[in-house]
């Protein structure tokens, strides 16, 4: 289960990049002895650094009046932090569907001489890359293992990919829920939603469910047979029903995602860990889990 929303301190970009980087530390060297491939793949690589982007133009218009300065600088910078992790991954696999964005990345190989045969560069889009990606192989029987960190700036992920990723039993999944900068946006106190979010919200979630989950029927204050939809989810009732549906695909979630608030204590997004191999699973889960504490 999910704990209450919690502020932490300092800047909250940091937090985020210095949880990643706390466990592709830890990883590398749990795995350092194996005889696995390993594979740092960022489906949402942006430009390498952290610095401001604007929105992608796939994302929702309703994240125009709630996007600020900080929210960009938070959506970059965890190609670098992956390139210095040390022991270094056998291949890097860095996706951005931007051509201005995937241009900068390209710096990469300059920046990092002494890995750029390891680095390998996608102008895609995620879902469908990913997708095939984890598609194309039996990553158990070829010894295969993974982190993939899905950084996305607003509702791009898909559950078709979480499950995707969960079914190679192979990877490590971290991934930024867009909680308030999202979700919460979509779901009107009157629930009279457009089936536009609905598809929406179906394709995040996997399921329709999630409305019976989050509005509670009432009848109308007159009676009869007419009802109204009342919202009853809140911040964390969204997180826990999240959660709920990674551990429908995974079979090792972390109980204690992290809420990610913006400087106006906006929650903005939900870190979530939850890894797919039976042998691995469980201590990967510990430690995560240990790194997700406030």
């Amino acid at each position: 289960m999910t704990a209450p929303l919690q502020q932490f301190g300092g800047n909250w970009t940091d937090e985020k990049l210095d949880r990643l980087r706390q466990y592709l530390a830890a990883y590398q060297q749990a795995l350092k002895a194996g005889p696995f491939t390993r594979y740092y793949i960022d489906a949402f690589a942006g430009t390498g650094y952290n610095t401001p982007k604007s929105a992608p133009e796939d994302a929702s218009p309703l994240l125009d009046d709630l996007v600020s300065q900080d929210t960009r600088k938070f959506v970059d910078g965890s190609a670098r932090i992956a390139l210095q992790t040390k022991p270094p991954f056998d291949r890097y696999i860095f996706v951005e569907r931007d051509p201005d964005r995937f241009a900068e990345l390209t710096r990469l190989r300059t920046d990092f001489p002494h890995l750029k045969e390891r680095v390998h560069l996608v102008n895609d889009e995620a879902n469908g890359y990913l997708t095939s990606l984890c598609k194309s192989c039996n990553w158990i029987a070829e010894r295969r293992r993974a982190v993939v960190f899905l950084d996305p700036f607003g509702m791009q992920v898909t559950w078709r990919t979480i499950q995707a990723i969960a079914e190679t039993q192979a990877i490590d999944l971290w991934l930024l829920f867009p909680l308030g900068i999202g979700v919460m946006r979509m779901l009107p106190n009157h629930g009279h939603i457009p089936p536009a979010w609905r598809r929406r919200l179906d394709g995040m979630f996997g399921e329709p469910d999630w409305y019976a989950a989050f509005y509670e029927t009432q009848p109308t204050l007159f009676g009869g047979a007419d009802s109204i939809a009342v919202k009853r989810a809140d911040c964390t009732a969204i997180s826990r029903y999240f959660v709920k549906r990674l551990k429908t695909a995974f079979p090792y979630v972390a109980g204690n995602p992290l809420p990610l608030m913006n400087s106006t204590n906006c929650p903005l997004y939900l870190l979530c860990f939850a890894a797919g191999n039976p042998k691995g699973g469980p201590i990967a889960k510990r430690i995560a889990e240990h790194i997700l504490k406030p």
